[in-house]
């Protein structure tokens, strides 16, 4: 029988570099020397083993005044991202510059942070502390792993793959971004808190001029993608040089503020309601008018002669004045009766 051996002057057991090894057969089939060498075996290191060498730490917080979706996607990044950081609320009084120092005291150097305006709109900055890039995005059609009950069972604290649309290496400011979500959401090697499998996909699309993100588990058997949460949509608004501060690098075109938004709805519903006014008018004036029509008969004037008309005579000298007559003394009634027994 054959036997596996470790080759002699070798590593030793515990050491984290590939080992060779060599397999023996029988002493008579070859010299040993040329035996040895056709018999070497290369076995790789253990990948549990590995130097923590990329210590990418990012920090996962958020204003007050957030929703319960909010806060729920919030956790399920830190369950995604192995090597994310929570930390309190932040006030809404504080300058944003102030998240520089939040992240230098929790070691940090990578921020996502989801700031909350008007408890309805929510935008997330992405940021590289201290030094910058960062970026600022419009959150939109947010569904949580509990909202979407998919079918998954990813491992937590696995390692993802990370998939990016061909449109992020076309234009300089996609390829700005591309870079921030590499360092961002890809989980190191060797982190303590990770596992050394890859089971579950981050897909970045780029459609309607923003970024979708999609996350889908991969399936063994057949290696399909089936998805499993959250999702979410970034409309990006601005690429700062600085982290939170500093000159404008990028600055999108195409985007409309939430509250222009809601402003040209109310107006297109107003233009709507003064639309259906008038035809409500239009229509109450037809009605009057066919009510008219009825009543008055169009044949009534057919043998209607018109009247002559008379010369306009014009008074150029003032009018005599009339005489009056003088009304003579006339006695009572009772002056009367005596004259006619008289």
């Amino acid at each position: 029988m054959s036997t596996f051996k470790r080759k002699r002057g070798g590593k030793a057991p515990g050491d984290n570099k590939a080992k060779k090894a060599r397999f023996i057969g029988n002493a008579s089939s070859a010299p040993e020397d040329e035996q040895e060498k056709k018999n070497e075996i290369s076995v790789p290191a253990p990948v549990s083993k590995g130097k923590w060498t990329n210590k990418e730490r990012v920090l996962i917080f958020s204003s007050r005044g957030i929703n319960f979706r909010t806060r729920h996607l919030m956790q399920d990044l830190r369950t995604m991202m192995p090597h994310s950081k929570a930390d309190t609320k932040m006030d809404r009084k504080d300058k944003l510059f102030v998240i520089n120092e939040v992240c230098e005291i929790k070691n940090c150097n990578k921020c996502l942070f989801f700031e909350a305006k008007k408890k309805q709109d929510l935008y997330m900055w992405i940021s590289n502390s201290p030094h910058g890039p960062s970026a600022k995005f419009l959150v939109q059609n947010i569904h949580t792993l509990a909202e979407l009950k998919m079918t998954g069972n990813c491992l937590k604290g696995s390692r993802p793959l990370l998939s990016f649309d061909p449109k992020f290496d076309k234009e300089p400011h996609y390829a700005l971004l591309k870079e921030l979500f590499i360092q961002t959401f890809s989980t190191p090697h060797y982190h303590p808190k990770s596992q050394p499998f890859v089971d579950h996909v981050f897909t970045f699309t780029i459609a309607d001029n923003r970024i979708w993100f999609r996350n889908y588990q991969i399936i063994e058997e057949d290696a399909s993608l089936v998805e499993i949460g959250p999702r979410f949509v970034l409309n990006l608004i601005k690429i700062f040089q600085g982290s939170f501060v500093g000159p404008t690098l990028y600055e999108n075109p195409f985007f409309l503020s939430p509250n222009m938004h809601r402003r040209q709805i109310r107006l297109a519903t107003a233009a709507r309601l003064r639309e259906k006014q008038i035809v409500k008018e239009l229509q109450s004036i037809k009605k009057s008018e066919a009510k008219d029509d009825v009543v008055r008969d169009v044949t009534a004037d057919v043998f209607r002669t018109p009247a002559e008309e008379k010369p306009v005579h014009i008074e150029t000298e003032p009018p005599e004045p009339k005489a009056v007559k003088k009304n003579k003394h006339k006695a009572f009634k009772r002056q009367r009766m005596q004259m006619a027994r008289k």
